[in-house]
């Protein structure tokens, strides 16, 4: 007999059962809206489709919270694979911010393992400004409210320089390592100057000098708060606290002064990625974004965004320069992107509140991922305040302005980044491991048991562990305190 021709429903039927299995194996690579412009129509439509099943899966931007004894992590309940990427690149999608994001998933889950490292205190006054070298991974330059700087290298026991600053009165507001020249820092000091210090052999250029009020000491009413340079430009920029901003070539011609906002220019920055495009921030309440190309006067800005308090930072993304961070002197932080600047991107409520003798927190982004940084001051005022609340470094993710971890270590109760102390954290298992490296060092050069402060240290939570953390976690620059000290750098390049 013949065989039967089966009927078109049937066919149909299986068909339909076939792409229902496809669309359940694609539901688990769920592609993002963005980009589908460029696939195919049925492609659309069959990416439609799986969309839908993915709802079902209730997937949302809340997450569940992770917690150790030093990290708080806020993991999304549904995550990607870089598979899903990978699929969507062999559509025709596009996938850069998304595959950034993914790949920034394993560093969020090794900050569940972070904890401090080691701490110092080689300062008689608060620490004001921080700048990691650009070379040496392990080295951080620290400025003083004192005026002093320490250049320190937290992995080797005796690479450390130690430049004297002039005491009360000599506050640093920024500072900023030479990019031709990395044993260079330009210091925005208290004392009215903008400098170029030699780091090896202590030698101070004054490139610019604030303008003169009137009084015996010029510096009692002008001084400079905020520095960046641009390689690409070859420029210096800096603003001081009676709302000018001054751009000046890397020698110290003056290219031009202006007063671009009403009061103290807490922040100004290049973008790494557009080289006439510079951000400055002030305690006016505004962030202003100007084009170098054109710059006149003060109404020559190309944006202005304005807050609702004073504003301590203005950040672009290192990434890719397309976004903006700024921290308000309250408790707001927000983002801003260059697809439209009229508006912030997110909104980030933070308690982070100033007073006049604290250092301002700033939040800063990642060096590498889309991650914003910042310390935590709690304030009874704020909604959501519980008793007793942890003085953390909070983690937010930058694309959806979520926090995805908090940083704690019992031994670090003060507040976060306004202290005496210089504080640095790492992986656990890297901890151990340099740890018994250092513990080895000072055994061999004789070096005991040191406080971690210069108020006393703080109290230990595992006495068993007290007189290993003690040696480990910290070595203080005792020889760096109060008196001038040789400020010959050993070994840096």
């Amino acid at each position: 007999m013949a065989p039967v021709n089966q009927p078109k429903d049937k066919k149909h039927e299986k068909t339909h059962e076939h792409r229902s299995e496809e669309a359940k194996s694609a539901g688990k690579r769920k592609l993002d809206c963005e980009g589908l412009e460029n696939v195919p129509l049925a492609k659309k439509l069959f990416l439609r489709k799986t969309s839908k099943a993915q709802e079902k899966i209730g997937w949302n931007r809340g997450g569940t919270v992770m917690k150790n004894t030093r990290a708080f992590f806020h993991q999304p309940k549904w995550q990607r694979s870089i598979v899903h990427y990978v699929y969507q690149n062999m559509l025709g999608g596009s996938i850069r911010a998304q595959l950034r994001q993914c790949l920034q998933l394993p560093f969020l889950r090794s900050l569940t393992s972070y904890r401090l490292f080691r701490t110092a205190s080689p300062f008689d006054r608060r620490v004001t400004c921080l700048e990691w070298h650009p070379t040496h991974p392990s080295t951080v330059a620290v400025g003083s409210k004192g005026g002093d700087i320490i250049l320190w290298d937290y992995e080797v026991l005796t690479k450390t320089c130690f430049i004297k600053g002039k005491g009360p009165g000599d506050s640093l507001g920024d500072i900023k390592f030479s990019p031709y020249e990395a044993v260079k820092l330009y210091v925005a000091s208290g004392d009215g100057t903008l400098s170029l210090q030699d780091l090896e052999g202590r030698a101070v250029q004054v490139i610019s000098r604030a303008p003169d009020c009137g009084h015996e000491n010029h510096n009692v009413c002008c001084w400079y708060c905020s520095v960046d340079v641009s390689a690409s430009c070859r420029a210096v920029v800096t603003g001081d606290n009676l709302g000018n901003v001054v751009l000046l070539s890397t020698s110290g011609e003056e290219i031009w002064r202006l007063k671009l906002h009403k009061k103290k220019v807490t922040h100004v920055e290049f973008n790494s990625r557009c080289e006439w495009l510079l951000a400055t921030a002030s305690v006016d309440q505004t962030v202003k974004i100007w084009d170098l190309r054109n710059i006149k006067d003060k109404a020559n800005f190309l944006h202005v965004l304005p807050h609702d308090k004073p504003v301590n930072a203005a950040y672009f993304s290192p990434t890719d320069g397309a976004k903006l961070l700024s921290t308000d002197q309250r408790n707001e932080i927000r983002v801003y992107s260059c697809s439209d600047w009229t508006k912030p991107q997110h909104l980030i409520p933070h308690p982070h509140r100033q007073f006049q003798h604290l250092t301002p927190i700033k939040a800063t982004w990642h060096p590498r991922y889309d991650l914003i940084v910042v310390g935590r001051y709690p304030d009874p005022k704020f909604p959501g305040y519980t008793v007793n609340e942890l003085r953390t470094v909070d983690i937010f993710d930058g694309n959806t302005g979520e926090m995805v971890c908090q940083l704690y270590d019992p031994n670090a109760s003060g507040i976060i980044s306004v202290s005496f102390n210089i504080l640095i954290w790492s992986r656990e298992e890297m901890v151990m491991k340099k740890q018994e490296h250092l513990l080895k060092a000072m055994t061999e050069q004789g070096i005991g048991s040191r406080s971690l402060s210069r108020r006393g240290g703080q109290k230990q939570t595992n006495p068993g562990t007290s007189t290993l953390k003690a040696k480990l976690l910290s070595w203080e620059v005792e020889e760096m305190g109060t008196k001038p000290k040789d400020s010959k750098s050993r070994g840096w390049k």
